[in-house]
């Protein structure tokens, strides 16, 4: 954890006053935003002890603090929750047939975030009448929301970006008609945008687009030792100040033998590295023939597995039903020690962190991708949406601690039983599956070095409280 020891004298006397600067976290409503920048807050309060509101709706601030604490309940205890009545808004259910795996049926609650602007500013109106500084850390999709922060005299605000160096660079060459820096042979490989995202999202985020230069700069959830390359040709092509201060994750993790979670308990009788995680994230809906598909699949593996089989996220999780996902008939009493079907919500980091487990067949959202990363286990990678297939490409073909299960070109094909059964063997069961699960380890270790003293993230995040207490 980041301390206040690398800090200098004048600013560790700024932070030890009556708290002249607050920090103010501004989350965009959905699961792998939210929980990156609560882990940021939880760090920042346990490491600087300088005040964070987490500030949302009251929905969602719910949603977030009830997740963190199957992890870690004294994570959250010492973060301001500012909870903003929830705009009304549509929760259509998942659509699990829909052509385009963008999750459309969160679209009503993105738009009703934007209402969210006139409260947030009058919150910030209201700190910063009482605070040195206020420093506003935000989501990019939430620039629109948040643009009163350029109207306050003594407030400053920072995108925190939840996805990664790689993807944003992409991003930003596209937009600004820059050539990708990449290399020719991966360059011929980059997965295309076509299909990642429908065009109501693109429209929303087109919104946002504007007030992204109110920003004072930009913080990245991965470290230079990931990421260093990208992060270079970020302040290339104009990125203003960056830290890179990630992997950011839970601050402590319970220790597996003590815990009571049927997902740990299960893995505390398997043996060292034999397992497979299967887990697609908040977003991601399968139809009933992909389901069928996943479960003849893994069966036919022989490879052990936890398979999270549960409905993508509603807008308000604490409203409406969740469909009934279908197994095969008598899969789960055939498979009965071999694997494990989970329904509820896992505690991700947990099982990523323990020694049973050996791979992890993932959506390849960034929280996932960074977790995976962190606990050095190697990923099959299955993009759904969005960021999702280029961070595959990432781990794939550039830091090489995975393996595809389905090309993006043929992200619109359904990915049958035998497919599925062959990648899971060649990750778990092959030689060419332990050389990659090799380098995912070493990789840890280095990862790992840099969140310590002396290491480069640990740097990045003390510099960054340094220049935000100035």
């Amino acid at each position: 954890m980041c301390s206040y020891e690398n800090l200098p004298n004048h600013e560790l006397d700024n932070l030890k006053r009556d708290h002249e600067v607050v920090i103010v976290m501004v989350p965009f409503p959905a699961q792998g935003h939210l929980n990156q920048l609560l882990q940021l807050a939880c760090l920042i309060c346990s490491s600087y002890d300088l005040p964070v509101y987490y500030v949302g709706s009251s929905t969602h601030n719910q949603q977030v603090r009830i997740r963190a604490n199957a992890l870690n309940p004294s994570d959250t205890a010492k973060i301001h929750f500012h909870d903003i009545p929830t705009p009304e808004f549509a929760s259509p259910p998942p659509i699990f047939n829909a052509s385009s795996r963008s999750p459309s049926h969160l679209l009503p609650l993105w738009d009703a975030s934007m209402l969210m602007r006139e409260p947030i500013a009058s919150f910030l109106r209201n700190i910063s009448s009482k605070s040195r500084r206020v420093i506003v850390v935000h989501d990019p999709s939430m620039s629109f929301t948040v643009q009163d922060v350029s109207s306050f005299p003594n407030a400053e605000s920072y995108i925190f970006n939840c996805i990664s160096a790689f993807n944003l660079y992409c991003f930003m060459c596209l937009f600004s008609g820059m050539p990708i820096n990449i290399g020719e042979e991966l360059l011929k490989k980059l997965p295309s945008l076509e299909g990642t995202m429908t065009d109501e999202l693109k429209n929303f985020i087109a919104l946002q687009v504007p007030f992204m230069d109110i920003k004072s700069g930009d913080i990245h959830n991965t470290s230079k030792v990931i990421e260093g390359k990208f992060l270079d040709l970020l302040a290339q092509v104009g990125s203003k100040q960056q830290w890179a201060i990630g992997p950011i994750l839970p601050t402590k993790l319970h220790h597996t033998s003590n815990s009571s979670n049927v997902c740990l308990e299960w893995l505390n009788k398997q043996p060292p590295r034999s397992v497979l995680y299967i887990a697609f994230g908040t977003t991601t809906t399968f139809s009933d023939r992909e389901i069928m598909e996943l479960a003849m699949g893994l069966e036919q593996s022989k490879q052990k597995f936890i398979w999270v089989l549960r409905e993508a996220d509603r807008g308000d999780i604490f409203t409406g039903e969740a469909r009934k996902l279908e197994l095969p008939e008598g899969f789960e009493e055939r498979v009965k020690g071999v694997g494990l079907v989970v329904r509820e919500w896992a505690p991700q980091p947990e099982i990523l962190a323990h020694s049973s487990t050996g791979g992890f067949m993932s959506h390849c959202g960034w929280n996932s991708c960074i977790e995976s990363i962190y606990m050095g286990v190697p990923i099959a990678a299955w993009p759904m949406h969005g960021d999702q297939p280029r961070n595959g490409f990432l781990v794939t073909e550039i830091l090489q601690i995975g393996m595809i299960v389905r090309e993006w070109d043929k992200h619109r094909e359904l990915v049958s039983a035998s497919t599925i059964e062959n990648i899971v063997r060649k990750l778990m069961a092959s030689e060419e599956g332990d050389s990659i699960r090799k380098r995912a380890e070493e990789l840890r270790e280095t990862v790992r070095r840099s969140t310590e003293k002396g290491g480069s993230s640990r740097i990045e995040l003390d510099s960054f409280i340094g220049h935000i207490t100035r």
